[in-house]
């Protein structure tokens, strides 16, 4: 397999933190989303950001922002297929997808990602605490599939995965996976660090 893109998903409201783009708050000497950046990054051939309102707020990431093309708020695989549809232009054939809240995110997601996949490439994350599924590899080959989907008013991300049998990369770690929702976990953040 080629090298995936890579799609860091911050399309959500925020609301537990008052609303905004939560990857933007601050973290050590950078913030949230520069740090999903730099452990994301090495690991794909290409980053986009899928983020919904006006992309001029991200222009000092230097990356391509993907909004939604779902219309309404229609949750992470929104998301995900923006940044299948965005793939499909460039011809790669995966994307894999991390959240724009998770700090510590794997440095060998990619790898396990990969070796976890179904036949059909399609794989989540999971750690003790369960199931991830805003961290996956997704095939371009199932975006129409997807879109129909959620066309259908579908919203559940594993209720999607599991009907196409995807496997299971298992992380030992908790830890990498910890998302800020709340001021108290941005605390949190700063003291793992």
């Amino acid at each position: 397999m080629t090298r995936p893109l890579g799609v860091i998903l911050a399309g959500g409201r925020a609301t537990r933190m008052g609303g905004g783009d939560k990857g933007l708050l601050p973290l050590g000497d950078g913030t949230i989303l520069g740090r999903v950046i730099e452990r994301l990054a090495p690991q794909v051939a290409g980053l986009a950001l899928n983020a919904n309102g006006d992309p001029a707020r991200f222009a000092g990431l230097d990356l391509p922002v993907v909004p939604d093309s779902m219309a309404g708020f229609a949750g992470p695989l929104a998301g995900v297929l923006a940044g299948l549809d965005w793939a499909a232009e460039t011809g790669a054939t995966h994307i894999v997808s991390a959240a724009a809240d998770t700090p510590f995110l794997p440095a060998d997601l990619v790898a396990r990602l990969e070796t976890a996949a179904s036949p059909g490439g399609l794989a989540l994350a999971a750690s003790p605490s369960g199931r991830h599924p805003t961290f996956g590899l997704w095939p371009v080959a199932l975006r129409d599939d997807l879109r129909a989907a959620l066309e259908g008013g579908l919203r559940k991300v594993l209720l999607w995965t599991d009907a196409h049998g995807a496997g299971t990369a298992n992380f030992p770690d908790d830890d990498a996976f910890f998302n800020v929702n709340t001021p108290q976990d941005l605390a949190t953040a700063e003291a793992m660090l």
